[in-house]
């Protein structure tokens, strides 16, 4: 139940901010994170539906579209990290960062397998407030879906202290925290079997081919 929950959620991540790395770049204002999560989102809609048909023909695009337009505003090793919990002071540093590359890929292919569920969603945003010295800023929003119940949920995002642009780190989909429910699903595997066997559950999920598995009908 928990992971048909969240697969609903990813899809607004990815229509929040999986937007075009090049030629839409330059207007994502990234010293706002207000700013950044709907300018992304706004861009992401017209993406989405300019690229359904190729997704349609192929759901394996939706993997590179991962990689080339989401990744640049979430900080996944940040988000890995977090995962790890306690287990980063233990775990040997080649093997952290062997851990943080998979735990990209899984992320790409999480969020291409979720991505298999949209069927035009809307999104709409809070109102921004003053952040001024924070650097770590949660975005509210609710997502519109005609064919369901509205969702609220909230971005977590924070401020690279050397670039001082605003990333995604988390979503928080009805009280339930994506970031969490990973570390949750982890860690007795952690305790029992150690980060290798976690590294190759996360290598197993990104082998296997993405398949759309939209709701509606297509027309």
């Amino acid at each position: 139940m928990k992971n048909q929950i969240f697969i609903r959620f990813a899809v607004t991540l990815l229509v929040t901010f999986g937007i075009n790395s090049g030629a839409f770049a330059q207007q994502i204002d990234e010293t706002d994170p207000y700013a950044m999560v709907q300018g992304v989102a706004t861009l992401t809609f017209d993406r989405i539906k300019n690229e359904k048909q190729n997704i349609k023909n192929n759901p394996e695009v939706l993997r590179n579209i991962m990689k080339e337009e989401l990744l640049p505003y979430v900080d996944y090793k940040f988000s890995a990290f977090k995962v790890l919990g306690k287990y980063v002071r233990t775990t040997e540093k080649t093997k952290l960062q062997e851990f943080v590359v998979v735990f990209r890929e899984y992320l790409v292919t999480t969020y291409a397998v979720a991505m298999g569920y949209y069927d035009d969603q809307t999104v709409e945003f809070e109102p921004a407030s003053n952040v001024k010295d924070d650097r770590n800023v949660t975005v509210r929003a609710i997502v519109k879906d005609d064919s369901r119940p509205d969702i609220k949920i909230a971005f977590k995002v924070r401020k690279d202290r050397k670039t001082n642009q605003w990333k995604a780190y988390d979503m928080v989909a009805e009280g339930i925290s994506m970031l969490s429910s990973k570390q949750s699903e982890f860690e007795s595997i952690l305790r029992q079997d150690g980060i290798d066997k976690v590294i190759s559950l996360m290598r197993d999920k990104i082998d296997k081919p993405i398949a759309l598995k939209q709701k509606k009908e297509a027309e």
